[in-house]
């Protein structure tokens, strides 16, 4: 039987829920859940009062996302609102020329797709890399490149399959042939240990609401500090500004630190959720959350290659696979077996043309049993 851990009262889902699905939106720890029910306690009875603590808390949130991901520092951390914002600023905010074209794989979420689509009135093309057309998906991103690619836009892990590319070959391409790297990193981190210094991102993103065990409308955004002033503003506003607290100053400048890319007032509501779910995390450590999490998708796997009812559709190899895993039944539509277990309350997704299970490091193995039995035991 799996060890139970101390971090087990911290998700006290309804009885009968079984929770498969963090590569969407995540339940809330218990003290993510207290945090937001005392900050809305304190708008409600004493309204900004406890500013300048709820400013406090913004900063400890920068600090923690940089611990997380090994940014060199907090300031290289922007809080915007989401994935999706903070590649619209990389895409709007690089100066492109006729001809460019970016690098992508043709497993992207839409928003790492639909981003650099929408720049084709500027000139600029997007190559969508099939990753099994060559000896390996870094291989097959690399051999797309050319003189003209200016930017490798890449999802670490692939959303439907769960593929997991390894980011320090491509960081080291892109860096020799001067190709910006931007990093779709929201089906990792919070999963497994990433290192921003150690990939040589130029640029990486993540919403907070999956792996990170947040709420929706925070995300992380960084940049490599000598890259901050290569993007263009393209929003303004008292936020920004260096001396962001002197608001009768007759001249402005954007702020050194990654504060530039965020306009206006904070998401304090999800900035006090965020920052005790990353907390959470660092309290357990991400070397213990990794282990546990591939663990968790080692054994999704054994147990679909062992029934006779069940297809895996992930790549099984160990450097391969993060959080997620999707199979199909043998005989039974993918579709219509999704609906039934999300009926059944097996929380889960219909993605990769079949089911996605993405269990996290507290998510036991009797309930990954309980739910590939009634998967398994489906009929149509």
């Amino acid at each position: 039987m799996q060890e139970q851990t101390q971090w087990q009262d911290e998700f006290r889902l309804d009885n009968g829920l079984i929770y498969l699905n963090h590569a969407a939106v995540a339940p809330w720890p218990q003290r993510t859940r207290n945090a937001v029910i005392r900050f809305a306690e304190e708008n409600a009875y004493t309204g900004s009062e406890s500013y300048p603590r709820w400013i406090s808390v913004e900063t400890r949130l920068r600090q923690g996302l940089a611990r997380l991901i090994n940014a060199p520092a907090a300031e290289d951390i922007a809080l915007l609102k989401n994935t999706s914002e903070a590649l619209s600023v990389v895409a709007y905010g690089l100066p492109w020329r006729a001809g460019d074209n970016i690098v992508i794989s043709d497993q992207e979420f839409p928003s790492n797709r639909i981003v650099w689509e929408s720049l084709a009135d500027k000139g600029v093309s997007v190559r969508r890399v099939d990753l099994s057309s060559a000896d390996s998906p870094e291989l097959a991103l690399m051999q797309a490149c050319d003189r003209h690619t200016r930017l490798l836009s890449i999802s670490w892990i692939q959303y439907a399959s769960g593929l997991r590319l390894h980011l320090e070959p491509l960081a080291e391409f892109c860096r020799s042939h001067d190709i910006l790297f931007c990093i779709d990193a929201i089906q990792g981190i919070g999963a497994l240990g990433f290192d921003v210094q150690a990939c040589q991102a130029d640029f990486v993103m993540a919403d907070g609401h999956k792996w990170m065990l947040g709420p929706e409308g925070v995300a992380l955004f960084y940049v490599r500090p000598e890259r901050r002033e290569l993007l263009e503003l393209k929003q303004f506003g008292w936020h920004m500004v260096e001396r962001h607290g002197d608001f009768d100053a007759p001249d402005w400048q954007p702020a050194h630190s990654a504060r530039r890319f965020e306009c206006g007032s904070p998401n304090m509501l999800g900035v006090h959720a965020l920052q005790v779910s990353i907390e959470l995390l660092l309290e357990v450590g991400m070397a213990e959350i990794q282990k546990r999490v591939l663990e968790n998708a080692r054994y999704v796997m054994k147990q679909v290659q062992q029934s006779p009812q069940l297809r895996l559709i992930s790549n099984p190899a160990s450097e391969r696979h993060a959080g997620i895993v999707t199979f199909a039944h043998t005989t039974a539509d993918a579709n219509a077996l999704y609906r039934y277990l999300m009926s059944q309350r097996v929380m889960c997704a219909g993605r990769g043309g079949g089911v996605r299970f993405s269990p996290h490091f507290y998510t036991t193995h009797e309930q990954i049993d309980a739910a590939l039995s009634m998967a398994a035991d489906f009929r149509g």
